[in-house]
C-alpha cells in the first residue's frame, strides 16, 4: 500500500475470528456475511496452514466481489511467520483493493494468534486498522483431550478472545458445558463473554466494540526471538499461482505444530465423479479435510472434521483443490483421489 493509500484508509473495524483445527470457522465466517450490510464492503484475510488454500474458495464459492467481499489467502501457515511480512503484503494488498468498512482475519488453526495480533497491533497500522471484538471458536468436547488442552495454539486463542463461542453444542452433554465456562474462566481475559452455538452461527453484533486483548498483547516492535513455531515446507515457494503440469496436478506438503498436511491443486479440465468423490471424502482418516471440486454434478464444496461432513454447492470454482490436515500423511490418498477423476 503506498502513502496515499494508507493515508485514505482509517481505523477499519477488524476481527480476528480463530479456534483450533475443525471447530467452525469458516462456517462462522459465511453466517456473519449472511447478515453483512449490503452497501458495506468486507474483507476477509485467510490463512491456512497447508500450502494449497481451501478456505478462500469455499468462501469466495458463496460470495463475491460484486456482492462486496473480497477474499485474500496466505497459504503455508506463515502469515506470523517471518516478522509478519507474509501477513503484512497480503493484508496491504487486500486493503488497497477493497477498502472495506469491515476487515476478518481468519489464522489457521495451528497459527499462534498472538503473533498475529502483535503484527496487527503495530505502529504501522494504528491508524489504518481499529482491532475490536476477538473471537474464538471452541467445540467443548475437546476440552476432555489432552491433545488441545496441552497445545499451546489452543490456550492462546483462547487467552486473548473477548468471545468465546461454544460452536456444535447439538452434540454436547451437560458436562461440556460446565467444562467450558470453568476453562474459560481459568485461561481467559476477566471480562470474556461465553456462548453457545451450532454451526458457526454468530450474531453480527458480537463483532462491535474494542478488544481487551489489546492491553495485553506482546509489544508490537519486540523481535520474535520468542516465536519458536515453524514449519517444514517442501518446496521453495508458495503453490497457488504456479502452472499446472501436463500429468494434472500439484501436490504440496508442510509439516508444523505436531501436525501435516498435504494438498493438490487439479488442472480445471479434470472433473470428478462426484459419488465416487464422496465415498473416498468420508473414508479419509484425518483430522481435518476442506476441498472444493469441479464434479460431473456441478461444483462442491467440502468441510469435514472428525466424522462430520458438509456438502456445499458453489457458484464459482475455477479449479478443483483440497487440503489434508493429520498426524500421519497416507500415499493412498493421491491415488484415491485421481482414480475419482471422469
Amino acid at each position: 500500500m503506498n502513502a496515499s493509500n494508507k493515508d485514505l484508509i482509517h481505523a477499519v473495524p477488524t476481527n480476528i475470528i480463530t479456534g483450533f483445527l475443525g471447530v467452525g470457522k469458516t462456517s462462522a465466517i459465511l453466517h456473519l456475511l449472511q447478515s453483512k450490510p449490503g452497501d458495506e464492503r468486507w474483507a476477509i484475510l485467510v490463512n491456512e496452514f497447508g500450502e494449497i488454500g481451501v478456505d478462500g474458495s469455499l468462501i469466495a464459492g458463496q460470495s463475491t466481489e460484486e456482492s462486496g467481499v473480497f477474499i485474500r489467502e496466505v497459504p503455508g501457515g506463515c502469515m506470523c511467520c517471518v516478522a509478519g511480512v507474509p501477513m503484512q503484503v497480503a493484508l496491504n494488498q487486500l486493503l488497497s483493493r477493497a477498502r472495506p468498512e469491515r476487515l476478518l482475519i481468519e489464522p489457521t488453526g495451528l497459527g499462534h494468534p498472538t503473533e498475529v495480533l502483535r503484527v496487527l497491533s503495530d505502529e504501522y497500522y494504528q491508524d489504518v486498522l481499529s482491532i475490536q471484538k476477538i473471537i474464538t471458536l471452541v467445540d467443548a468436547r475437546q476440552l476432555s483431550d489432552l491433545r488441545y488442552t496441552e497445545h499451546e495454539t489452543f490456550n492462546q486463542q483462547i487467552a486473548i478472545a473477548d468471545v468465546i463461542v461454544g460452536n456444535k453444542r447439538d452434540l454436547y452433554r451437560q458436562a461440556d458445558y460446565r467444562k467450558l465456562e470453568q476453562y474459560v474462566h481459568q485461561h481467559g481475559l476477566a471480562q470474556v463473554s461465553i456462548l453457545t452455538t451450532q454451526q458457526g452461527a454468530i450474531d453480527i453484533a458480537y463483532l462491535a466494540g474494542a478488544s481487551g486483548a489489546i492491553a495485553s498483547a506482546p509489544d508490537a516492535h519486540q523481535h520474535h526471538d520468542d516465536h519458536t513455531h515453524d514449519h517444514d515446507h517442501d518446496h521453495a515457494s508458495v503453490l497457488d499461482d504456479i502452472p499446472i503440469p501436463a500429468d494434472g496436478y500439484v501436490q504440496a506438503i508442510n509439516r508444523g505444530e505436531g501436525f501435516a498436511s498435504v494438498g493438490w491443486r487439479f488442472a480445471p479440465d479434470q472433473v470428478f465423479c462426484r459419488e465416487k468423490l464422496f465415498a473416498v471424502l468420508i473414508s479419509l482418516d484425518a483430522e481435518r479435510v476442506k476441498g472444493v471440486f469441479i464434479t460431473d454434478q456441478g461444483k462442491f464444496g467440502y468441510n469435514i472434521a472428525g466424522v462430520s461432513i458438509t456438502e456445499t454447492e458453489l457458484t464459482e470454482c475455477d479449479e478443483s483443490r483440497i487440503e489434508i490436515i493429520s498426524t500421519q500423511l497416507s500415499d493412498e490418498w493421491g491415488r484415491q483421489l485421481l482414480e475419482c477423476v471422469l
